[in-house]
C-alpha cells in the first residue's frame, strides 16, 4: 500500500500501466482526478509506480508484459490498469492471454465488481439503473483462464471445437461471499444467476454454492433468474435489481449490457480483486480509431480510480481514500450533469477540457 506498508506511511503506493490506444490519455487523466481528491481530503499523495504493458512493451522488451512488471504487481498491493488493444498486436501475442487477462490470472483477481448507475444528465434506456454485477473472474466458461495450464478450447480434429467449462464449489463460494456481503451493504437484494435447465451441473453447481453461501445473509431477499430471462428483465425493468451474481462468461455479457442501459460503457467502471490485491480497469477498450484526439471519454476509469480508493479505505479502515472516492463520484456527476461532457455522452467536451472540471469539483465539494 505504502512506503512501509502501515497507516502512518506518507504515501501510497499504486501501479499504473497507461496500456495502449486512448490508455495514453485517460490514463493520466486519473492521475490527475485521482491526485486533486486525495489532497482535497488530506489524505497521502500517491507514488505512482509507472509499468510497462501493451504494444509499448512489445516494442521494448518482446512482449506485452514483461516479466518485471508481473514482479512488480507481486510487490504492489493495488493497481490502474489503462485499455489495451490485443487485437493489434502481432503473433504470436495477439493469439496468447491477454495481458489483463494474464493479470487476473496470475494474482487470482477472482471477483469483477462491475456497477451500472445511470449518471445524472446522461440518457439512458433505464434512467433509474442503480446495480452492482459480481462476476466470477476465474472459471466458467472462460476457456482462457479456467485451467492451470493451457487452454479449456481446443480441436481434436480440423472440423472439431470443444470447450471446457470449469465450476468449482470453492469458486463459487468465495464470489458468494463478495456479492453477499456487498448487497447486505447495500439494498439487501441479490440475484443468482444460471441456466439450470440446461447446464443442470455446472450452473448448478453455481445456484447451488451461492444458495449455501446465501443462509450466512439472512436479511439480504434472493432471487434466482436463468440468464435469458434476466438479460430481458434487465431491459424491461433494470431499477428493481440490486446486487446480481453470475459466472464468468454470463457475468462478462450481463455487465456490458448493463453499462449500455444505464448510459454507456464509457461509464462503466470496474474493479478485479482477491483477498489482498485489486486493479482498477475501465470496462471499455482502447478505442484506436479515436486515440490521441483528445476525443475520449476517461469516465469510466475515473469511477473505477474510486472503486480502488474505496477498496483502499475498506481494507485498511482508512477513511480518507472513501472520502477522496467520493468526492470524485460527485464531481464525475455534477460534471456531467451541468453539461460539460464528452461526445459519446451527447456534450462537446474534450478529454483535457472535462478532465479539468472534473478536478476542479473535486476541489469544491
Amino acid at each position: 500500500m505504502s512506503q512501509t506498508d502501515g497507516r502512518n506511511a506518507t504515501t501510497l503506493r499504486i501501479g499504473a500501466m497507461t496500456g495502449d490506444g486512448i490508455g495514453h490519455e485517460i490514463v493520466p487523466a486519473t492521475f490527475r482526478v485521482v491526485d486533486a481528491a486525495l489532497a482535497a481530503v488530506g489524505g497521502r499523495a500517491v507514488d505512482w509506480v509507472h509499468l510497462p504493458l501493451g504494444l509499448g512493451a512489445i516494442e521494448e522488451y518482446g512482449t506485452p508484459i514483461p516479466e518485471s512488471t508481473l514482479s512488480e504487481l507481486s510487490e504492489l498491493e493495488c493497481w490502474i490498469l489503462g485499455p489495451h488493444d490485443s487485437a493489434s498486436y502481432p503473433e504470436p501475442f495477439r493469439s496468447q492471454l491477454t495481458p489483463g487477462g494474464r493479470i487476473r490470472k496470475d494474482f487470482d483477481l477472482f471477483a469483477n465488481i462491475r456497477p451500472a448507475k445511470t449518471l445524472t444528465g446522461v440518457r439512458a434506456v433505464s434512467p433509474r439503473m442503480d446495480l452492482v454485477v459480481v462476476r466470477e473472474n476465474t472459471e466458467g466458461f472462460y476457456a482462457d483462464r479456467n485451467m492451470f495450464v493451457g487452454s479449456g478450447e481446443f480441436m481434436p480434429t480440423p472440423d472439431v471445437a470443444l470447450a471446457v467449462g470449469v465450476f468449482t464449489r470453492r469458486a463459487c463460494e468465495r464470489i458468494a461471499h463478495e456479492a453477499f456481503s456487498l448487497a447486505d451493504r447495500r439494498r439487501r437484494k441479490l440475484t443468482i444467476v444460471h441456466k439450470t435447465n440446461v447446464l443442470s451441473m455446472t450452473t448448478g453447481l453455481f445456484r447451488d454454492a451461492c444458495r449455501s453461501v446465501g443462509e450466512q445473509f439472512p436479511h439480504v431477499e434472493i432471487s434466482e433468474e436463468h440468464v435469458d430471462a434476466l438479460a430481458a428483465h434487465l431491459v424491461r425493468r433494470g431499477e428493481d435489481y440490486d446486487v446480481i451474481v453470475a459466472e464468468n462468461m454470463f457475468g462478462d455479457i450481463l455487465s456490458d449490457l448493463t453499462g449500455e442501459l444505464s448510459g454507456s460503457l464509457g461509464t462503466a467502471p470496474s474493479i478485479n480483486s482477491s483477498e489482498s490485491q485489486a486493479m482498477a480497469q475501465a470496462s471499455h477498450g482502447s478505442a484506436p480509431d479515436i486515440a490521441g484526439k483528445n476525443r475520449a471519454n476517461p469516465t469510466a476509469l475515473f469511477l473505477s480510480a474510486a472503486m480502488l480508493l474505496e477498496w483502499l479505505a475498506d481494507r485498511h479502515h482508512d477513511e480518507l481514500p472513501a472520502h477522496a472516492a467520493d468526492r470524485i463520484r460527485h464531481a464525475v456527476d455534477a460534471t456531467v450533469e451541468s453539461g460539460v461532457a464528452t461526445a459519446d455522452l451527447g456534450g462537446q467536451a474534450s478529454t483535457s477540457a472535462f478532465t479539468e472540471a472534473v478536478e476542479a469539483r473535486v476541489h469544491r465539494r
